[in-house]
């Protein structure tokens, strides 16, 4: 874990990017190896097989931390990144599970998988395919348009994706950059009533994230009484998938969607069904595991920096991505802490 004075010291370093480019992810990207990262002595020995080949008894072998994160070329490169931040940091990096879920054909799903299991030789990961067909109906245009990615909707149907052996998840995005421990986060106590635990920031102003049409409705702002509703950021969750499946809470989500496509009671993409349905009922994580908004507003993207206090996780939420402002030769300070991580080869450019 770090302190954000200690993370200021290492935003001193110079950014290169303006000295080469990699022009995002596509077919001709190039990603290193990782390093291998070996569990410490204390550590529980589980077996199993690894990589690719890593079939769903692999998966279900007990003492695993299990992640979950999407999977596309878009973001990739962020994804690559945050895979080797948690496997660096993490005290038994033998002992983590990846699920990955993916949209695209069959083909663009087997490029990914050989990308992961080359770069990551040692990790145990599976990839699943998410039908983005069936939740495009459901989906409202929203402020971004990368916001309505039919892939951003899949953290609501891991308890389906996921074997039913996985009975817990942390989810992330993929523009998250973690310095801590993740069994830290995994281990997190859920209330009884709780299947989602994340960081809450109750000082925002919750009104914001739904329309005059939601609160001018006395049916639907009955939606939160007997609760005290917070905003919580869905890039890092900690998810029951066993109560998540006793619930039918993809169906309450999608139940909200759906009225969605009826009634404009909403604009920010998959974040206000999950808090239609959760807000008021999660368990509350330490800010520290979610030092978002890295990536500026959903507008502009201007630069932000870290707040105050300790930091686990850093969370390049919002319009700027910080490998796209590096390879644009405007990165934000903040992005010098993400840059370590970055796995791709890049491609240098001579200037004429």
């Amino acid at each position: 874990m770090a302190t954000t004075t200690q993370i200021a010291f290492i935003v001193t370093i110079a950014v290169l990017a303006p000295f080469f480019s990699i022009a995002g992810v596509n077919a001709s990207t190039k990603f290193r190896e990782a390093p291998r990262f070996d569990n410490s002595p204390t550590c529980p020995t589980i077996g199993g097989a690894t990589g690719s080949a890593a079939s769903s008894d692999a998966l279900c072998v007990s003492g695993l931390t299990h992640v979950a994160m999407t999977l596309d070329t878009q973001y990739l490169r962020g994804s690559m990144a945050a895979v080797l931040s948690v496997v660096q940091h993490s005290v038994c990096p033998e002992n983590l599970a990846f699920h990955f879920v993916a949209s695209g054909t069959g083909e663009e799903e087997a490029n990914l998988r050989d990308t992961i299991a080359a770069t990551f030789p040692y990790l145990r990961f599976h990839v699943y395919h998410f039908d983005a067909a069936a939740v495009a109906g459901l989906i409202s245009a929203s402020i971004r348009p990368a916001l309505d990615r039919p892939l951003n909707y899949a953290r609501t149907y891991l308890a389906a994706l996921l074997p039913e052996c996985v009975s817990r998840v942390v989810y992330l995005d993929s523009d998250v950059v973690l310095v801590d421990d993740i069994a830290k986060l995994w281990g997190t106590q859920l209330r009884p009533r709780s299947v989602v635990a994340a960081p809450e920031y109750c000082k925002a102003n919750f009104t914001y994230y739904f329309t005059s049409a939601f609160w001018s409705s006395h049916a639907l702002s009955l939606t939160f009484a007997g609760r005290r509703p917070c905003y919580f950021n869905t890039g890092v969750m900690v998810m029951d998938l066993r109560r998540w499946r006793e619930g039918g809470y993809t169906a309450r989500i999608e139940a909200w969607m759906e009225l969605q496509k009826q009634v404009r009671i909403y604009e920010l993409g998959s974040l206000p069904p999950f808090l239609l349905v959760f807000a008021g009922d999660i368990t509350p994580v330490d800010h520290q595991w979610n030092q978002h908004g890295l990536g500026g507003d959903n507008y502009k993207g201007k630069c932000r920096g870290l707040h105050p206090g300790r930091v686990s996780l850093m969370h390049w939420s919002g319009k700027g991505k910080p490998w796209v402002r590096l390879d644009e030769g405007r990165p934000c300070p903040v992005d010098a802490l993400w840059a370590p991580y970055d796995l791709a080869q890049p491609q240098f450019v001579l200037d004429s």
